[in-house]
């Protein structure tokens, strides 16, 4: 009954930009119904929770059509539901708690989904921290000669260079496949956010202890404390900044839901 919970791990898909989703099809067996117009209904309800919580329904339930194999090599189209963790996890909560397989259900996806929120608030948190660290690093890079903004520019991706490879800003921009006007650390998931705040936050005290007072120097430092931080994840056998997944929802989408989910709570809507 222990291992029943990696049903689901089992039958979790990755699409081309890493995120997990499942298929409503599989889920529905897995969940023990055997017809699936039964579970139509769990749908239809935890579509109306989705709702009813602040979240957009097509960001957690995307209705595809597939084709199936028949005998004598016919096919026939079905609809299908893909699912986000989070549409997984509406779906148990409104599923048929008679069935053991929905008890599990439940148990996987509210860890998962837990996990998924703590994530969620450290990324909010990491964020803020950089907006804060990232004025203070650009008054320590003025004060080091760094004063226009094509000056500024460089500075900022020296740094990047060092942690990420000799990748340049609109490198990771691209390699993340962003809008124009979409800002990288938007799309960093915690782990990233990290390292790039312990970036700014060493290169701005260094730049202090050193007195660096020319535009060369300050690029050769962020340079160089980017690179060391790439050592120390490398020497600890974790993943480089530039491999590691980004998130289907930016921060500016975190910032979004959270502020509709307290202003839902502060009006007392139900």
């Amino acid at each position: 009954m222990t291992a029943a919970p990696n049903i689901f791990e089992h039958i979790k898909h990755l699409d081309d930009d890493g995120r997990e989703y499942w298929s409503s099809r599989e889920l529905s067996s897995a969940l023990g119904y055997t017809d699936y117009r039964n579970f139509e209904n769990v749908i239809a309800n935890a579509k109306e929770a989705c709702k009813n919580s602040s979240q957009t329904i097509s960001d957690h339930f995307v209705d595809v059509n597939e084709m199936i194999k028949l005998a004598k090599g016919a096919e026939r189209e079905i609809k299908t539901v893909l699912l986000s963790r989070y549409a997984c996890y509406l779906i148990v909560q409104s599923a048929d708690p008679r069935k053991e397989a929905v008890a599990l259900g439940h148990s996987y996806f509210a860890i998962q989904t837990r996990r998924q929120e703590l994530e969620d608030e450290r990324r909010l948190q990491l964020r803020q921290e950089i907006k804060e660290h990232n004025k203070s690093l650009a008054s320590a890079a003025k004060q080091a000669g760094v004063v226009l903004p094509i000056d500024y520019a460089i500075f900022q991706n020296s740094g990047y260079k060092g942690l990420y490879g000799g990748l340049t800003k609109q490198d990771i921009h691209k390699r993340k496949g962003l809008k124009k006007s979409q800002d990288i650390l938007d799309h960093m998931g915690s782990e990233e956010l990290a390292a790039n705040l312990f970036r700014a936050t060493q290169t701005e005290a260094k730049l202090a202890r050193d007195g660096t007072n020319t535009k060369q120097a300050a690029n050769e430092t962020h340079y160089a404390v980017g690179r060391k931080i790439r050592q120390i994840i490398k020497d600890f056998g974790n993943t480089m900044p530039e491999d590691l997944p980004t998130p289907s929802e930016s921060v500016k989408q975190l910032e979004s839901r959270k502020k509709k989910a307290q202003k839902k709570l502060t009006s007392g809507e139900e």
